[in-house]
């Protein structure tokens, strides 16, 4: 009865709303006489408004992200679910958000020194990569809440204002809790992004801080004892079946309740503080009375000094005995409770001097630099650990005047200390074609990189430590030919690594010693079929050597078709079909005492599409997100169109017909 009621809604609403997206002005027009981000309202010269100050509801926003020159602007698109969505579709959880997750493409790490070993919650975290500094005329707020199925709930708070010209600050959290559709598969989110800039008035010393707090807490259940069992269900309700791990007597949902008693807890604390020293040539403009300083870099003195701190940490306070033995071949004895722990923390300082050879075009220089980071590793039940790295860096970019051009060239070797002889080396090279706006890029990258300190025995999970093992040397080559206009972007990338690094069970990390191929073509592509309808098309088929210790889907795509368009004036609307595929293969499982996805080849997904109706709008400043998903599951099992419930992974299987409703709201105050 249930999903009747939310079906006949959502029908009900397809019915009546007429829908457009407009992806580049929610907020009025678009305004390209002023700087980035510059929205002002549409308003029609009229008598009664002839006096009124059209744009005293605009804004200048723009923002650059960490380590980067590049001025963006905030997406504001309706189209797409996943751009607020913290999991993307080319990723998979184990059924629940916050549970741990695994991209559908391959992506082996490609950073050279520290590495815990733990990266099944990496998806959910804010990173530095990703850490925006904003530049704005007036005070700007966005709030969002997204309510789903079983309680989950999503919000978000971002706020960004400067203090004159010379200070920004700004504010992001984010918070899910989600009690899932199985026992024991509760997870809740926690990240908060703090940072600052300051220019003084001269322009000559700039500093930048950044805080990031993590935090992924993720029941885990081990998966469910009988799978089968979910085309019998007698309440229709996947939560009456028994799960591996957790006690289910004590189980129950709370949509409020963030305690984990048998699961994951990851946190990942980051600390940035980046000052800047430039010596060069000064300027300035008089206007009437109004004097703007301006300032042309060409030596800069760069300090870093960063501290992360990360945990690590599974825990079970009602371990099962025959479940431990039956399903995980791990006898307890004695044992009443259940704990891995491990504690790293980095603290880093690096200086460095750059070059401008162009006074007036700072997307031009030359980065020479040296690091030392302490190392600490603390272990429950093992003694602490202290090593540390000393390396180089060097950076050299030019992107021509004429914004035709752009050339980035860095390296990173690690001179001395634990990681002694890893290193990073990248080069990339793009092009504007013509005044289309059609683009070439390519890049090469090479990483030589120590394996992870989990599989070498720095870690108190039980892991079996491999010894012994050389680097790990990944070699990769990337094109893209796009338009960012029409929406169309082909891609493609050749990765070829040596000793590559990998879990053959669950405890067990283990090397391939040969070379290995790996090759991955993308193609996203914007169809427009008629005045309102349009068709989204993105596919990616990847293909590796037939003896490599990995197994992906040789096809991952998602299609959309929407009926787009501008009505009653204010409402923008989209509103239709996603659908998103794989071919059949065989996932990697999971274990959870380790955190780790591993090899196996035993059990094939035979997974439907995943269908989604979905109507997004905006209304102004007001952005909704209506969404009836996995309307897949509503065919019941059989042979020819496999499970109802997509799996994810051996025993874990997705969630059934899931209905979302969503908020974005900004402000300008």
């Amino acid at each position: 009865m249930f999903l009747k009621k939310y079906t006949l809604f959502f029908v009900l609403l397809l019915t009546l709303v007429q829908t457009e997206v407009n992806a580049q002005t929610p907020i009025g027009e678009f305004n390209t006489s002023e700087r980035p981000g510059r929205f002002s309202p549409k308003v029609k010269k009229t008598d009664s408004l002839q006096k009124r100050d059209q744009l005293a509801d605009s804004i200048t926003l723009y923002f650059k992200y960490y380590n980067t020159n590049e001025l963006c602007k905030l997406d504001t698109s309706i189209n797409d679910f996943f751009i607020h969505y913290p999991l993307p579709y080319t990723s998979y959880n184990l059924g629940n958000l916050g549970n741990a997750s695994k991209s559908y493409l391959f992506s082996p790490i490609t950073q050279a020194g520290w590495d815990a070993g733990f990266h099944s919650y990496d998806t959910y975290f804010y990173t530095l990569a990703q850490t925006p500094f904003y530049e704005t005329t007036r005070p700007y707020t966005e709030f969002a809440y997204l309510l789903g199925g079983k309680g989950e709930q999503l919000v978000e708070v971002k706020h960004t204002q400067n203090n004159k010209q010379q200070f920004n600050f700004s504010f992001d959290y984010r918070f899910s809790n989600a009690p899932g559709s199985l026992k024991n598969q509760s997870a809740n989110l926690n990240n908060m992004r703090i940072t600052a800039h300051f220019q003084s008035k001269r322009k000559r010393y700039e500093s930048f801080l950044v805080m990031l707090v993590n935090k992924a807490a993720s029941s885990e259940n081990g998966g469910l004892v009988n799978a089968a069992l979910l085309d019998s269900l007698a309440l229709n309700n996947p939560y009456e079946l028994e799960s591996r791990l957790g006690v289910s007597g004590a189980s129950f949902r709370n949509p409020f309740n963030t305690s984990i008693a048998t699961g994951s807890i990851y946190k990942s604390n980051t600390f940035l503080w980046r000052q800047t020293y430039d010596l060069g040539q000064k300027d300035s403009i008089v206007k009437d009375t109004l004097v703007t300083h301006l300032f042309y870099p060409r030596l800069r003195f760069q300090n870093e000094i960063k501290v992360q701190t990360s945990q690590y940490l599974f825990q079970d306070n009602n371990p099962s005995e025959v479940n431990y033995l039956k399903y995980f071949d791990i006898t307890l004895g004695d044992l009443k409770a259940i704990q891995y722990s491990d504690n790293w923390t980095v603290l880093t300082n690096e200086f460095s001097l750059i070059s401008y050879p162009q006074k007036n075009n700072s997307n031009q220089f030359l980065q020479l630099g040296v690091g030392y980071s302490q190392l600490t590793g603390k272990f429950v039940g093992l003694a602490n650990w202290n090593n540390y790295n000393l390396y180089t860096i060097g950076v050299y970019k030019n992107k021509t005047r004429n914004q035709l051009w752009d050339l980035l060239a860095a390296g990173k070797l690690f001179l001395n200390g634990y990681h002694s002889g890893d290193y990073e080396a990248s080069f990339g090279l793009s092009r504007i074609l013509n005044k289309k706006g059609n683009y070439l890029s390519l890049s090469f990258q090479n990483t030589n990189r120590t394996p992870s300190l989990n599989v070498l025995g720095l870690t108190a999970f039980p892991i079996n430590a491999n010894i012994g093992i050389q680097k790990e040397n990944t070699i990769s080559f990337t094109g893209k030919l796009g338009n960012q206009k029409s929406a169309f972007k082909a891609e493609f990338n050749y990765q070829l690594i040596n000793n590559y690094q990998y879990f053959s069970a669950g405890f067990q990390p283990s090397v391939y010693a040969n070379s290995m191929s790996y090759i991955r073509a993308q193609v996203e592509h914007k169809i427009k079929i008629s005045k309102h309808w349009n068709w989204y098309n993105e596919i990616t088929a990847q293909i590796f050597d037939a003896a490599a210790p990995i197994n992906l889907p040789l096809i991952l795509t998602r299609q959309r078709v929407a009926y787009e368009g501008n009505f009653y004036k204010n409402l923008n609307l989209s509103t239709g079909v996603e659908m998103i595929y794989h071919t059949n293969y065989k996932p990697d499982a999971y274990m959870p005492f380790t955190g780790q996805f591993y090899l196996q080849n035993n059990y094939t997904l035979n997974n439907r599409p995943t269908v989604n109706a979905f109507m997004h709008f905006i209304i102004k400043r007001f952005k909704g997100y209506i969404r009836l998903e996995n309307l897949n599951t509503l065919l019941p099992s059989n042979e020819t169109l496999g499970n109802a419930y997509n799996f994810s992974a051996k025993n874990y299987p997705g969630p059934g017909v899931w209905f979302r409703v969503g908020i974005w709201w900004n402000f300008i105050n």
